[in-house]
């Protein structure tokens, strides 16, 4: 497939243009990159008197998706906030719940994804909200978490090298394009893996990047770019995909570990080593720019993935830094 149409459909995919709802509910909220918590982040963050940041995030989901396979759902209620506060260098510390549901037996398979994962992950759900009165079965999680330094969708400088890490120990779930790599896995590697993310940031390793969410890689690394007003160039072909996976879905798709840095020059050889001793998927896969767009390149080709400055994809671009 020629590159401009791999480009093209990447543009035009649901789960990519999905992410251009975000403006509209911070622009009803009133919000911008400049208000408390600087929205556009996997979390927000608010600073503590005594050093360090609270962490908030939440997620609510597809409800075909929730219906379609309602354990997964709720494993995935617990894993994808998780992930949130990891991309921002933090550690989670409880899990609220909200559910929707026809009656209790109904609830009863999300219910046990969620519970699962608490265990697995060793995080607990505190509480939430119930409904056993609703037409069909539906889920949103949030969770808190803190972090002695910060990763930030904002902190991103041109001339980094963007680093993709990811876990390819896995399979697709039907009919989604949802990577998971978690069934199999010991709970005591997925925590471990987990807590890389803070590591890296407290050793002042990493401070920019963004978890791979529905947008995949390309989705990902706009927001990343948009945030930290620059550029990525990203070569395809640098990319390791899983073997048997298409090029073009794995670009989309939404892995259960999964995460873009931008990481200065010299300090990129050191991340990369990190996650390849714990047996992560982790390449160099591109460059930040001076350019308001994320471009590809493969086998000598290259092209415009999106181009932010001429349409906006988050509309929260960089106000201020994190102190």
């Amino acid at each position: 497939m020629k590159l401009d149409i791999i480009a093209a459909e990447l543009a035009a995919h649901p789960s990519i243009r999905g992410k251009l709802d975000i403006a509209a509910s911070t622009s009803g909220l009133s919000l911008s990159a400049g208000t408390t918590g600087q929205p556009g982040d996997d979390a927000a963050a608010i600073a503590r008197p005594e050093g360090g940041w609270d962490l908030f995030a939440g997620e609510g989901f597809m409800p075909q998706f929730v219906q379609d396979d309602p354990w997964f759902a709720g494993w995935c209620g617990v894993m994808v906030n998780l992930s949130d506060i990891a991309a921002m260098g933090g550690r989670a510390t409880a899990l609220l719940d909200t559910i929707w549901a026809p009656d209790a037996a109904a609830a009863g398979a999300l219910l046990s994804g969620l519970r699962d994962a608490a265990a697995a992950y060793e995080v607990p759900v505190v509480g939430g909200h119930t409904n056993l009165r609703s037409p069909e079965l539906n889920l949103a999680v949030s969770v808190t978490g803190r972090a002695n330094r910060l990763i930030s969708s904002f902190a991103a400088e041109c001339g980094d090298v963007l680093i993709a890490a990811i876990d390819h120990r896995g399979r697709y779930r039907p009919r989604f394009d949802n990577w998971f790599a978690a069934l199999d896995a010991p709970h005591a590697r997925l925590r471990g893996d987990y807590e890389l993310l803070p590591e890296l940031a407290e050793s002042g390793l990493v401070d920019a990047g963004k978890d791979i969410s529905q947008g995949g890689i390309v989705g990902t690394a706009l927001m990343l770019a948009e945030c930290s007003r620059c550029g990525f160039d990203i070569d395809l072909s640098a990319i390791p995909v899983p073997p048997g996976v298409d090029l073009v879905r794995w670009l989309r798709s939404f892995p259960s570990f999964g995460f873009l840095l931008s990481v200065r020059p010299e300090r990129a050889t050191e991340v990369c080593t990190v996650f390849s001793a714990r047996d992560i998927s982790v390449a160099a896969i591109g460059h930040a720019t001076d350019r308001p767009r994320v471009e590809l390149s493969l086998g000598g080709a290259r092209t415009t993935f999106w181009d932010y400055a001429a349409t906006p994809y988050i509309n929260l671009p960089k106000e201020i830094a994190y102190a």
